[in-house]
């Protein structure tokens, strides 16, 4: 299974410049953390990114949420993304048919395709979906991540669906780079995402330092049992940006992913 060959092994093994820099990267830093961070204010969410930006190979963002964003705000992420080497993913999910999402993608407010490296679709609207945003994004860098599973508790995807999800990015692999996981089951992901594709990225939201719930249908995975089971990068969001020391937090979940990585390549 690809999940023996280190990042940077992988790294080789795709043509996609955003799923080869994320493999590289994640190597080179020592961190398979992505933030996701969900906040409404800019200087808040700066604040914060500042002190972790040097321990995250992804910083996930929901820009809709953003109550005072502008195009001057995605700039100056773009730019500390160079400096502290990290990809920013803006996680729109889009969800519609491919004139739609290609719209989407490129215009409105946020113009996601301008300063976002890597964005994530639904597949239930089929291939259009992809075609869509891949033509959006031609001649830039950019990467696509399809939602194979969700961590919310009874949600709908079901194991058809996350195969038919894998085949159609099989057919896409200029364009996709991965997948969406989901904790308890990245084990059976990982087995549908073969060893002829060990370019595909497996990022697993829903993770806390104890297995848990929020109340609100979100179930929760420990890092090491997530990279365990073959994740790549563990997604965080409120046990880091809700710390009163998210910078120590990030640490310690970049460490604890981080190892479990190190024994997974060590020992499959």
């Amino acid at each position: 299974m690809h999940t023996s060959m280190r990042y940077s092994e992988r790294a080789e093994t795709t043509d996609n410049p955003i799923a080869k820099k994320l493999f590289s990267l994640m190597e080179m830093k020592k961190t398979n953390l992505c933030l996701s961070l969900d906040v409404t204010e800019k200087k808040k969410f700066l604040l914060i990114i500042s002190k972790v930006a040097n321990k995250i190979c992804v910083l996930k963002t929901h820009m809709d949420i953003v109550e005072d964003f502008d195009m001057d705000f995605a700039k100056h992420l773009q730019k500390l993304s160079k400096q502290h080497e990290f990809l920013i993913f803006e996680d729109r999910k889009f969800a519609d048919i491919g004139n739609t999402v290609k719209q989407q993608y490129t215009s409105g407010v946020h113009r996601i395709v301008e300063w976002s490296h890597i964005t994530n679709a639904h597949t239930v609207a089929g291939y259009g979906i992809i075609e869509g945003l891949r033509s959006a994004a031609s001649g830039r860098e950019r990467g696509l991540l399809l939602l194979a599973q969700m961590s919310a508790k009874e949600n709908l995807i079901t194991e058809g669906y996350t195969k038919k999800t894998v085949e159609l990015a099989k057919n896409y692999n200029d364009f996709v780079i991965g997948f969406i996981g989901n904790g308890s089951d990245d084990k059976q992901l990982a087995s549908l995402v073969s060893i002829s594709e060990p370019g595909f990225v497996i990022m697993t939201p829903g993770i806390k330092l104890a297995s848990s719930g929020d109340g609100l249908g979100q179930s929760y995975a420990t890092p090491q049992s997530a990279i365990t089971a073959g994740s790549d990068v563990i997604i965080v969001g409120r046990g880091i940006y809700g710390a009163d020391d998210p910078a120590s937090e990030a640490d310690k979940y970049r460490r604890l992913a981080w190892d479990a990585y190190e024994k997974r390549v060590k020992q499959i």
